[in-house]
């Protein structure tokens, strides 16, 4: 399988002090990293990619631990995740499905066994596009308290012949959040719903 050439990494962090509410006691932080990679299989399509993977995996998890030292390094203090892939215009959707496995459970490790599966978003898009990556609790999917997102991008990615990975953690719930469900008080963490 080809290299993961790496041209580009940054890293975005938020704190959230409010919303238009009170102000939160302790801000909430999002951070997000992102990897601009050369995709392997722009402008032509490639019946078997799924080995490209494998070889993603180690670039997950530099990524998932550069991101957790940028939040504080503490992995209890992670309460939220998400993942999410841009593919530039060479290349197509199904590239960035190869992100969800060597993204998530990077994620995962780092954090010392998240049990709820990691949301992910992709999309094909220009250079300087933008993508949502959804973020949910780690440990319980329907959380209602830590549905959020995260906008990312870069102003020069993807070039058609690339595709930005993506990782995102938050330290917890939406800084106003009152609209009920599952309190994460209540996780019961048997198969990562509740």
């Amino acid at each position: 399988m080809p290299d993961v050439i790496l041209r580009k990494l940054a890293t975005a962090v938020e704190e959230i002090f409010h919303e238009g509410g009170p102000v939160a006691a302790t801000p909430l932080r999002r951070g997000a990293i992102m990897a601009v990679i050369r995709n392997p299989f722009a402008g032509a399509y490639v019946e078997e990619i799924q080995p490209f993977m494998e070889d993603l995996k180690p670039l997950g998890l530099q990524m998932a631990q550069r991101l957790l030292a940028e939040l504080g390094g503490n992995p209890d203090a992670i309460e939220g995740y998400g993942k999410g892939a841009l593919i530039g215009s060479a290349g197509e959707l199904e590239h960035g499905a190869l992100w969800h496995a060597p993204g998530g459970y990077a994620m995962r490790e780092v954090l010392g066994g998240a049990k709820a599966i990691v949301p992910s978003s992709k999309k094909v898009g220009g250079v300087g596009a933008r993508l949502d990556v959804p973020i949910t609790h780690v440990d319980a999917s329907y959380v209602r308290s830590h549905f959020d997102s995260m906008e990312v991008g870069l102003n020069d990615s993807p070039r058609a012949d690339e595709m930005m990975v993506v990782l995102v953690m938050t330290t917890g719930a939406r800084v106003h959040a009152r609209s009920g469900g599952l309190a994460a008080t209540d996780i019961k963490g048997e198969d990562g719903l509740r």
